[in-house]
């Protein structure tokens, strides 16, 4: 290989570890290689920016708009509460779950679907009175199954498709041209859950059973009103450095002062609420001027218009992984409380502030009001959910919305319109009818995903027009000996392993040269390879960190990490025993 293609084989070989075990995010890895890649001369500034302008990345942007338009409008709160139901049994409750979100995955991002299923199923199944565990796990792999049924259904599948058009415009694919294998695979898989799936998981304790009693995570002293305390504020009381304790809450009249500041003055008669160890209840007994509270009810448990009580799943992403509470400021930075830490279906017990976060903790937090709308599409947390919040009540525009997005699936299905024209006039008919604002189109916007694409069409071009893709190519087929069918059961394998460990559009966009030059050089049609990208980037049911939706639910299901191993292990091989003899079927050699 020349130089230029070592180069770039080096920089692609060093961005999976990176992504894997790194803290950076995969936009940021992918974007410091482009700009590596640039500077060595590698690639040039067309190629580092070609990304920006594919349509697979334009149309994955409009359908998140449409997104957005459903959420918004709580369409899909509207669908939650019309399947639901009350079911008979518990293969009867997987139906009702599974079956609906594996048909809403086939056409809208399962991201959001997985969302607003989650807290709805949390208390649904308290109502049944059924293990979440055994719930939530199918719900994120019945939306991984539905993505594979459409073209839509992924952004993967959006990218990749994008990708052929512009090396071969001629191998265009209608919108439901995968289903010919997605449509069995999903069957198949949804089957297995239904069947199989949730019975291989073993007894886990839930995060509503970790924070029912708020009684075991936080301690209620009162202010004794001839105490030397009355009128003190909240640092001079020295409340605001405590060992193992934080103040939290103050009760005071019928109402409730959040998220305590240390200027906030102190009086007679305050009800105040530590979140902490119990160890800590002497540190306070030794505060002259705090009594213990015996008024019954925990303030916990009472509702306050001025404060709500949320749990938030800590993303990946978030900057205070790896950081001891107390010391990343967590309070300062989004104005809300940690009341307790729960990780692996387990409260995390001892010194809260000495708790260092982890990705799939769930957190109980105390907020104001606005925390959850100005949070909800934060990059550090996966979900937020009010703790017994009623559920968002359902706009007059959702008709509009499912409309718009019913519309758009004609348009592309029929060819009227192409995939990229049809999200885009969807998008601004959603924009137009008010079923979402602009400032909801932004926040609906999943930027790290949008800048991981285009910085994977960079590296797939340095892949490609250095040299290391040709040479890629003859080693594979070297290894494949010439055989079409070994190469397909290799390029399955490979992406199928890549998306487990980076995102499922980085292994499906660099890989993406390697695989075609490999297919041209066998002198056989790329479509059958193309195809098995496709599912193979979504066949991620491995790792709890392979697919968003999978982290999504890792917290608040209680699962360890072999629970995803010992369900979504038999369910990859299943899915590949289904999809690799189809493909060729349908796409011959």
């Amino acid at each position: 290989m020349p130089l230029d293609a070592w180069l770039a084989f080096v920089v692609v070989l060093a961005v999976f570890p990176l992504m894997a075990f790194s803290r950076l995010g995969p936009d940021i890895v992918l974007l410091g290689a482009v700009v590596l890649l640039l500077t060595l001369g590698v690639i040039d500034p067309a190629q580092a920016l070609g990304g920006f302008s594919s349509t697979g990345l334009f149309t994955v942007a409009f359908m998140y708009v449409l997104v957005a338009s459903i959420r918004e409008t709580g369409g899909i709160d509207l669908i939650i509460r019309h399947v639901l139901g009350r079911p008979r049994s518990e293969s009867g409750a997987l139906a009702r779950l599974i079956l609906p979100v594996a048909a809403l995955s086939g056409f809208l991002n399962n991201t959001p679907i997985v969302a607003t299923y989650v807290p709805a199923v949390l208390s649904w199944s308290r109502r049944l009175q059924l293990p979440p565990h055994r719930l939530l796990m199918p719900l994120s792999f019945a939306s991984i199954l539905g993505g594979t049924v459409t073209l839509f259904g992924t952004s993967t599948n959006l990218v990749v498709h994008g990708l052929l058009l512009e090396r071969r415009p001629e191998l265009t694919m209608g919108l439901f041209d995968i289903a010919w294998v997605g449509v069995p695979v999903a069957v198949v898989g949804l089957l297995y859950l239904m069947l199989a799936g949730a019975r291989l998981l073993p007894q886990r304790r839930d995060v509503g059973q970790a924070f029912e009693n708020p009684r075991e995570y936080t301690i209620e002293m009162e202010v004794d009103s001839a105490g030397p305390l009355v009128n003190r504020t909240v640092e001079e009381a020295g409340l605001r450095h405590l060992q193992e304790l934080f103040l939290v809450e103050i009760e005071r009249d019928g109402n409730v002062v959040s998220v305590v500041g240390p200027g906030e003055r102190l009086k007679g008669g305050d009800r105040l609420v530590f979140a902490g160890t119990s160890d800590g209840a002497v540190e306070l007994q030794q505060i002259r001027g705090l009594v213990p509270s015996y008024h019954g009810e925990s303030s916990l448990k009472k509702e306050f218009r001025e404060r709500r009580l949320v749990e938030a799943v800590v993303s990946d992403q978030c900057q205070f992984v790896g950081q001891r509470i107390r010391d990343g400021h967590f309070r300062t930075l989004y104005g809300a409380a940690v009341l307790a830490v729960c990780r692996g279906g387990e409260r995390v017990a001892g010194n809260l502030g000495q708790v260092r976060l982890q990705p799939a903790d769930v957190l109980l937090l105390e907020a104001r009001p606005p925390f959850i709308e100005r949070h909800r599409q934060s990059r550090d947390f996966l979900l937020i959910s009010q703790v017994n919040g009623a559920a968002r009540p359902v706009h007059e525009k959702a008709w509009i919305a499912w409309s718009i997005l019913a519309g758009v699936v004609v348009l592309a299905a029929f060819g009227v319109m192409s995939l990229m024209n049809a999200a885009m006039l969807g998008a601004a008919l959603a924009l137009g009818s008010g079923c979402c604002s602009v400032g909801a189109a932004k926040r609906g916007l999943d930027t790290q995903v949008l800048l991981t694409i285009a910085a994977s069409f960079g590296l797939g071009s340095a892949l490609e027009s250095s040299g290391a893709a040709a040479a890629l190519a003859g080693l594979a087929l070297g290894l494949a000996d010439g055989n079409p069918w070994l190469l397909l059961i290799g390029t399955y394998l490979l992406v199928a392993l890549l998306t487990e460990l980076v995102t499922n559009n980085a292994a499906a966009v660099i890989t993406f040269p390697v695989v075609v030059t490999s297919a041209e050089s066998l002198g056989v049609s790329p479509m059958p390879f193309v195809v098995a990208v496709m599912f193979a980037a979504s066949a991620s049911f491995l790792t709890p960190i392979g697919y968003q939706t999978n982290l999504m639910v890792h917290g608040p299901g209680g699962y360890r990490f072999s629970d995803f191993l010992r369900v979504g292990g038999p369910l990859n091989l299943l899915t590949a025993a289904v999809a690799l003899p189809l493909i060729p079927l349908v796409w011959p050699f």
